[in-house]
């Protein structure tokens, strides 16, 4: 049995299965919940289920990039634990960009299925767990409070903006420079004493092309008002991405 047959194994299904069937349990619930509320409430029937409708229509179409995660991760680590992953709480971005660092910091080239062992598996999976489980441990103690704060319009002061859309617009920033530093760190090293072009240039051009994507998709979305453009935005940034860096890497 390969590496992959064994992350992708009959148990593993079932443990990662029983949780998502768990987690759209609770959703289905309070669903529910929330239908009848508002029928309590004097709300419309005819506009509750047209709220519903499109928010499953809406919901669909941009899960088509956590779609591309799964099947991204899937050919390292199995489809078990991607699929959990992303279905329950886990992040685009952070689930790829984790792995892949905790794949290199044990001694691997990255997320290469030909130097996946159990025990690296186990690493990473430990790894991502660790790093993203914060995020629901300081709601339980700091989420009221915190929330107080984003819903705090700083508007007063002059600046109009609340602290809630100051801390994301910093976090994106810092995301994007990080990410940014770490290719451009790929392609050029120093070694000796001399700065060395090691080649590893197709994570720029996934970068450039998805921002141009990105950015063309933002336009439509605000400049010409088609607002819908929103939902296939992330999507269509990654395939563009995927897309350039696979046909340069075939032509160079």
């Amino acid at each position: 049995m390969n590496i992959l047959d064994q992350l992708s194994s009959t148990p593993l299904y079932l443990i990662s299965g029983i949780i998502i069937l768990f987690v759209a349990g609770m959703s289905i619930f309070f669903l529910i919940r929330s239908y009848r509320a508002g029928l309590l409430l004097g709300m419309d029937k005819v506009k509750l289920k047209r709220a519903i409708t499109s928010s499953v229509t809406f919901s669909i179409l941009p899960s088509v990039s956590i779609l591309l995660g799964v099947i991204a991760l899937s050919g390292t680590l199995g489809i078990p634990l991607p699929w959990l992953r992303l279905s329950v709480i886990g992040a685009l971005h952070y689930e790829t960009s984790v792995a892949d660092i905790a794949a290199k910091s044990i001694g691997l080239s990255g997320l290469n299925v030909s130097e996946m062992t159990l025990e690296a598996f186990t690493t990473i999976a430990l790894l991502m767990t660790m790093g993203i489980i914060w995020g629901c441990v300081c709601s339980i103690f700091f989420g009221k409070s915190y929330s107080k704060k984003l819903q705090g319009n700083s508007s007063k002061k002059g600046s109009g903006k609340s602290f809630g859309d100051s801390a994301m617009t910093a976090m994106f920033i810092g995301l994007i420079t990080a990410y940014t530093g770490s290719y451009i760190g790929q392609l050029i090293q120093l070694k000796n004493g001399s700065l060395v072009v090691t080649g590893q240039y197709l994570q720029l051009i996934a970068f450039a092309f998805s921002a141009l994507a990105m950015a063309i998709f933002t336009y439509f979305a605000e400049k010409k008002k088609m607002v819908w453009l929103d939902n296939f935005s992330i999507a269509g940034s990654m395939l563009t991405g995927m897309a350039a860096a696979v046909i340069f890497g075939m032509i160079f």
